[in-house]
């Protein structure tokens, strides 16, 4: 499409169905966070690894057109898909009580503990002992080899009863950008490449504001619009940005690559002073009425932002 808007806009919230832990392919990886991992139930659910390899399809293809998904994922994730090796951080991130039982084993005699090479794993039938290595189950865990077994441990841990889902998303994803394209990255920039970043910038998002129609950055309206948005919460302006661009999340580069060519532009609607402003995600364009008050132009763009839930099709 010449005007991605829409395009832009239905991957956005396809992400945020297709990857909504609610449906059981995911789950969150930390009952204090957002972020999401595969979740290890997800083999019960019918066609799984299809909906895996379309998941890998989706996150490809919207790298590729610069679109933004609603999907945070927990660290280990993105080294995943970037086939960089898991670290003690990464568990330290999503299950704190687990991370402490390996800096304890690290810092103490774990011979007391009487561990093997082996640990139980839940199955959606029964609980199974699977070894770390081979012949694991008979081998003790000393202080000469518990790094190899820490290592191990985290390994298991991050990749339990998700190993063939993951693998899954991750060959239909190289379908369409080979690690080559992809292993400049780190986990941080591969994040910020996917899903953005929800923090906004308001400096740097006023800067790349084109103004037309008769607006200029200097026009009481405008200042009056900067005022509102200032007052805004993070969440309410991360919808005023969804609102009037198809996507909540600001891309690596920030707001000047926000719309793929199309600058956040804010266009003087004529007419009745009492319409609520108009959205085109098309253009990443604003049709702001001129409001007769700062009091009319919050009420205003408060309603239209928190009751208009698609894009404009004028």
């Amino acid at each position: 499409m010449k005007h991605r808007g829409p395009s832009r806009e239905f991957f956005f919230k396809l992400s945020r169905l297709l990857f909504n832990p609610h449906y059981g392919l995911f789950q969150y990886s930390n009952s204090n966070t957002y972020t999401i991992e595969i979740s290890p139930f997800a083999s019960q659910i019918e066609d799984s690894l299809q909906w895996f390899k379309f998941a890998g399809r989706v996150i490809g293809f919207a790298i590729i057109q610069g679109y933004l998904l609603d999907v945070f994922f927990a660290p280990h994730v993105y080294k995943a898909l970037l086939n960089r090796p898991f670290s003690m951080n990464d568990i330290e991130a999503i299950d704190v009580s687990f991370y402490n039982s390996l800096v304890y084993l690290q810092e103490n005699d774990p011979e007391d503990l009487q561990l093997t090479f082996s640990v139980e794993e839940e199955t959606p039938e029964k609980v199974v002992e699977v070894e770390l290595k081979k012949g694991g189950s008979k081998i003790p865990v000393t202080k000469k080899n518990r790094k190899e077994y820490v290592k191990l441990m985290v390994n298991w841990r991050l990749s339990r009863g998700v190993q063939e889902q993951m693998e899954a998303l991750i060959a239909s994803l190289r379908e369409l950008i080979p690690l080559k394209y992809l292993s400049p990255f780190d986990a941080r920039e591969l994040e910020w490449v996917i899903a953005g970043t929800p923090e906004i910038n308001l400096d740097d998002w006023k800067a790349n504001t084109v103004y037309c129609g008769g607006y200029s950055a200097q026009h009481k309206v405008i200042t009056w619009f900067w005022k509102a948005v200032e007052y805004y919460s993070n969440e309410q302006q991360l919808r005023l940005l969804q609102f009037v661009t198809g996507t909540s999340s600001i891309p690596f580069g920030g707001f000047k690559v926000l719309g793929g060519g199309h600058c956040f532009t804010i266009q003087m609607l004529r007419g009745n002073p009492d319409m609520l402003p108009i959205a085109h995600t098309c253009f990443c364009r604003l049709d702001l009425p001129c409001y007769n008050s700062p009091e009319d132009l919050r009420a205003k763009l408060t309603l239209a932002i928190e009751e208009c839930e698609d894009f404009a099709l004028n």
